[in-house]
């Protein structure tokens, strides 16, 4: 193992993650050999990295032992057909859907909390990111939860619809802009512009969302299985920009000065929090192709004897901690480790 330049092929690199992935590549400098675009229906598209035009190649005619990494960011049936044989064939996958978070095996990874775990590593493996509304989440409550000890928590997420994709874009634009003869609601349930619709994801047998159920399983595979987590996730008319309201309890008292000291030295978090000044985080401002995760409106109650923590919560989760920046965050974990 040397840190030589590593061959890297991106599944999906043509749509709204992909793109933002090859972004942080060039911004990164990345140590490439060779960059292999790969797709379906976009087979023949070129792509630029680096200055450099890539022709777009056929997912299933690829052959996996010709790179070192393979980075899906195509969706769970994608990657439920391909990446373990890839894998298999002696390459490492990241894979940022959610097919794979859940499986013992497969560790699901935010580099600045568990990043040990790619450490650990001794042979090519599948690697899951977790869920956008998860990551931004967890980077602020992990050195919150080092020192407090967080009992339970109810978080209530604003989600862009940037987490759905093109075609989620497209609709609210339409809706928003054409409003003479607006689309009809064909991505989401119902109408998404000027409308909050209190789901993101399909209802599960015990009332919760798939995406509610998702930061109670990240959070206790990632941060704490002792956590209580109850969630509500609504999808909100925004381009881009995950934001989150979260309540918790702590085991120990604390103030809001302390919560402010633990956040300012905390790897990847802004605070931005003066009330006064009318001063929080919100994703028009915060999160256009951003890294950090912003906190702010915090909060700190003593309630029946015990302390509660508010915090509101922002970050692009597209390009930022909620995908395409963590996925190449454990590229570069794993290049670091002399993984290749």
């Amino acid at each position: 193992m040397n840190n030589l330049p590593i061959n890297l092929a991106l599944v999906g690199a043509t749509g709204v993650v992909g793109a933002k992935i090859i972004k942080l590549l060039e911004k990164k400098s990345f140590p490439l050999a060779n960059f292999i675009p790969l797709g379906h229906s976009t087979v023949g598209n070129s792509i630029s990295l680096n200055s450099e035009d890539y022709i777009v190649q056929s997912l299933e005619s690829f052959e996996p032992t010709s790179v070192d990494l393979i980075i899906f960011a195509a969706g769970s049936a994608v990657a439920d057909t391909y990446a373990r044989a890839f894998v298999k064939a002696g390459a490492y996958v990241i894979d940022l859907s959610s097919h794979f978070r859940y499986q013992d095996d497969v560790p699901l990874v935010i580099p600045e909390i568990n990043g040990y775990l790619l450490d650990q590593l001794e042979k090519p493996s599948l690697i899951a990111n977790p869920n956008c509304s998860t990551a931004q989440l967890l980077m602020a409550l992990k050195p919150i939860h080092d020192e407090l000890n967080i009992e339970l928590m109810n978080v209530a997420t604003y989600q862009a619809v940037s987490g759905t994709g093109k075609a989620a874009l497209e609709e609210l634009h339409n809706q928003t802009y054409f409003q003479d003869s607006p689309q009809l609601p064909s991505v989401y349930p119902k109408q998404i512009a000027f409308n909050v619709i209190p789901q993101c994801d399909v209802f599960l047998d015990n009332d919760f969302t798939k995406e509610e159920m998702k930061l109670t399983w990240e959070t206790h595979k990632i941060l704490d299985p002792k956590i209580f987590v109850q969630a509500t996730c609504v999808r909100v008319p925004v381009f881009n920009g995950h934001s989150e309201a979260v309540f918790f309890k702590v085991s120990h008292k604390s103030s809001r000065d302390h919560i402010i000291s633990i956040l300012n030295n905390a790897e990847g978090i802004k605070v931005i929090d003066n009330p006064q000044k009318l001063e929080y985080p919100t994703p028009v401002e915060h999160a256009n192709d951003t890294e950090d995760v912003f906190v702010g409106r915090i909060r700190v109650q003593e309630l029946a004897g015990d302390t509660w923590v508010s915090l509101w919560i922002v970050a692009d989760n597209v390009y930022g901690k909620g995908a395409a920046l963590n996925a190449v965050q454990i590229a570069e974990r794993l290049f670091n480790s002399n993984k290749f």
